[in-house]
């Protein structure tokens, strides 16, 4: 089952960190020679289905079998075929991988059945020849029901998790007496959508059982998730499963603990069926069953001093997690470590409730959670410049925080912040904004705004994340001359394979073509924590370095006691034959001056922040009301591009993502089931959506990152949205507090009137 994923960087010959050295695994993926899992096959594979409910709620009486189909080559499995616990292992303990008979539905396509056939066709057929017998239960499909109704999923209260930020020690009367002295008070509630990753593969995974061990293998962030999760629902030990990443087409979080559930379901098939088992989404099923965006409603209370300044922010943030905690509890804390924004203000409150509903999960995607917060306090420093009369760059700038300043954990900060250096890209860039009244190319009557947003973004994880991840990586020297990087940090597009081997061979000293970066497989790479919250080249790009360098001390130290000279290339093959397959595993520990306390939620949220400002023109068609971006730029401070191509790419991406999510993309539930789940009805922008993108990589050096740099995955996706939403409320001269702003929200608030 060999992946085929570009291993080693045999074809390129540049090796500086600050260049943009060619992709490795570039001309594989162009030229269609990179193999992702539905290419692969296994001698005498089966292919598996997920049988689905399809209700919001409910109890599973029974499962029928139609006995006029033919049963005589189809494997099926239920629950009770489950040799270890019935559990998708993660935060919360509370997703089973398949609903037993007397157990609750909790969402519409919640798995409760598998089979697996030597065809995909006669797969699907069996799947259609089950029957669930189910006692309807009344579902919770909003977050005011789960806050209020009488229906309990979750506890007492239908809250999965919660947390609270105090800033200026305010109680809740100091807070309220604040707001009250305040001359201005901007007391808005913000709406955001659901949102659907839309990776250009689907999930997919295959599972092999061989001498008793389970090998799965399949499209992935996160390895050792995956490994985790198999290990007490096969009832199996560490080494008894083998977890590897095929090529993976795209992930955004939607990569990250979805897997284990594919994963679980093929391992299970391909146990019962005693052969290896193929599971392929196909499209339809992806976006109906599984993670999205947390929506979410968030009410912001900002008090202003009779001069601007912010004197209280008060902010109550609450998600629809759906069915089961998921990653809520992650995404909701980023969210709310967030909603102050990078602003200065004496006094701050930040609650946050992710609740329980019976829609289907919803879990990581790029940002996860500052996307939403940062929409409402964007949207709500609009609304206080546009108060006081001042220009919305200026007023961002002057209450900006800066080094030294204070956040609302109380973090002071001190290295690499990149206010100012944003700021100026943007103001230096901007130009003349356009003319309100005009036409567009269509000749239609149309209203022009520009909107900005100054917006930060935590890198790596939060507190003590990171050190409690302890994340490793190996640098080892092998035959031929050649140099290895074994990590399980996965490559899902973003270019890790590529950064991993520029740090590598710049902490050698040998040129790039003599790095192989391993495929992450957990028989052959430490644990080096999820690929996840711009941590995979701040964190583990720096342990790829050190190790590199240690590999390359003790050659040198070899050649200096046999008296031998020259440079690592020279020395490597001779090393090899005299100290054989040299390794070194560098573990990560946290900068000095990082605390952090879990209890109070105070303290170093994030050893360094991202830094970002964006500028958008829109134009708002008044004969069809559709919001057209004219031009966007973005000035994003990434400590230092390893590789400014693979930057470029990775902030233009973030930033499309985000200006689809502002005007276009969409997931509708009805009665708990995704209703537009085709890519004809959940819509994602395409080139043709797509305005000339302006990116400004700006580099203020984060001492502890490699080089200098820190993350910049999930930092572009968070701010554009407020900015189309700031141009188009100046262009129309009312307020858009929702996402997206569609062409029939745009007409609803005009009243139908341009």
């Amino acid at each position: 089952m060999d992946s085929g994923t570009a291993s080693a960087s045999r074809r390129v010959t540049s090796e500086a960190v600050g260049t943009s050295l060619p992709r490795v695994d570039g001309i594989a993926k162009v030229t269609g020679r990179a193999r992702y899992l539905d290419d692969l096959d296994a001698v005498g594979a089966w292919h598996g289905v997920t049988v689905r409910s399809t209700i919001p709620h409910g109890i599973l009486d029974g499962l029928d079998r139609d006995p006029a189909f033919d049963w005589t080559d189809i494997v099926v499995v239920t629950a009770a075929d489950i040799p270890g616990q019935n559990v998708i292992t993660l935060i919360e303990l509370d997703q089973p991988a398949l609903v037993p008979v007397g157990g609750t539905i909790r969402h519409v396509d919640e798995a409760i059945a598998l089979v697996a056939a030597p065809t995909r066709a006669r797969a699907f057929a069996a799947a259609r020849a089950i029957t669930a017998r189910v006692t309807p239960l009344v579902p919770v499909l909003s977050i005011e029901d789960a806050l209020t109704g009488p229906i309990q999923l979750h506890g007492a209260d239908n809250v999965f998790k919660r947390f609270a930020i105090r800033k200026g020690h305010a109680t809740d009367g100091e807070i309220e007496a604040a707001l009250a002295a305040s001359a201005h008070v901007i007391d808005s509630v913000y709406r955001t959508s659901p949102q659907e990753q839309m990776y250009i593969e689907p999930q997919a995974m295959m599972a092999e059982w061989r001498e008793g061990a389970c090998h799965v293998t399949g499209s992935m962030q996160c390895p050792y998730y995956v490994h985790k999760a198999m290990k007490p629902l096969l009832d199996l030990h560490a080494e008894d499963v083998i977890i590897s990443q095929t090529v993976t087409g795209g992930g955004f979080g939607g990569k990250e603990e979805y897997p284990s559930m594919i994963a679980a379901h093929a391992a299970l098939l391909a146990k019962v069926a005693q052969r290896p088992v193929k599971i392929v989404y196909d499209r339809d099923e992806d976006i109906a069953a599984t993670t999205k965006r947390h929506p979410a409603l968030i009410r912001h209370r900002l008090g202003l001093d009779a001069l601007g300044n912010p004197t209280v922010i008060d902010v109550d943030v609450v998600m629809d997690g759906g069915a089961y905690a998921t990653l809520s509890a992650v995404v909701l804390s980023r969210g709310v470590l967030h909603a102050a924004g990078p602003y200065k203000c004496p006094v701050v409150r930040i609650v946050g409730r992710v609740v329980a509903t019976n829609h289907p999960p919803h879990g990581a995607f790029r940002g996860f959670g500052a996307p939403q917060t940062t929409f409402a306090y964007e949207r709500q420093i609009e609304k206080a410049a546009r108060l006081m009369g001042a220009d919305p760059l200026a007023y961002r700038r002057r209450h900006a925080l800066r080094a030294g300043d204070t956040t609302a954990t109380s973090q002071v900060l001190g290295y690499s912040v990149a206010t100012d250096e944003v700021l100026d890209a943007i103001e230096q860039c901007a130009g003349t904004p356009p003319v309100r009244d005009g036409v567009n190319a269509s000749g239609a009557p149309v209203k022009r705004g520009r909107g900005v947003c100054f917006y930060f973004h935590g890198a790596g994880f939060t507190g003590s994340g990171e050190q409690r991840l302890a994340g490793r990586a190996t640098v080892a020297l092998a035959a031929g001359g050649r140099f290895e990087v074994r990590a399980s940090s996965t490559d899902i597009g973003q270019g890790a394979i590529t950064i991993f081997t520029q740090l590598a061979a710049d902490g050698l000293g040998v040129d790039a073509s003599r790095i192989d970066v391993i495929d992450p497989n957990t028989a052959r790479v430490p644990d080096s924590g999820p690929t996840v919250a711009s941590r995979t080249c701040m964190v583990v790009g720096g342990l790829v370095e050190a190790g590199a360098k240690l590999i390359a001390a003790r050659i040198r130290a070899w050649a200096e006691s046999v008296g031998r000279a020259g440079s690592i290339e020279d020395l490597a093959d001779d090393a090899f034959g005299a100290l054989g397959p040299i390794a070194e595993t560098t573990q990560y520990t946290p900068p000095p001056g990082i605390a952090w306390d879990d209890a109070t939620y105070t303290g170093a949220a994030y050893p360094v922040f991202g830094w970002a400002a964006c500028l958008v023109d829109v134009a708002v068609d008044l004969d069809t009301y559709e919001v057209a971006i004219e031009r966007c730029v973005q000035a994003v401070d990434v400590g230092k591009a390893i590789n400014p191509a693979i930057v470029k790419g990775q902030i233009e991406g973030g930033t499309l993502q985000a200006l689809g999510w502002a005007v276009l993309e969409n997931v509708v539930y009805k009665n708990g089931k995704v209703a537009n789940a085709t890519m004809t009805n959940c819509i994602v922008p395409t080139f043709a959506d797509a305005p000339e993108l302006e990116t400004i990589i700006v580099e203020v050096p984060y001492p502890f990152g490699p080089h200098g740099a820190k993350g910049v995955g999930e930092i572009p996706m968070d701010g554009p949205a407020a900015a189309v939403a700031n141009a188009v409320a100046l262009a129309l001269g009312v307020e858009f507090d929702e996402l997206p702003i569609s062409p029939e929200v745009v007409a609803q608030r005009l009243g139908g009137q341009s």
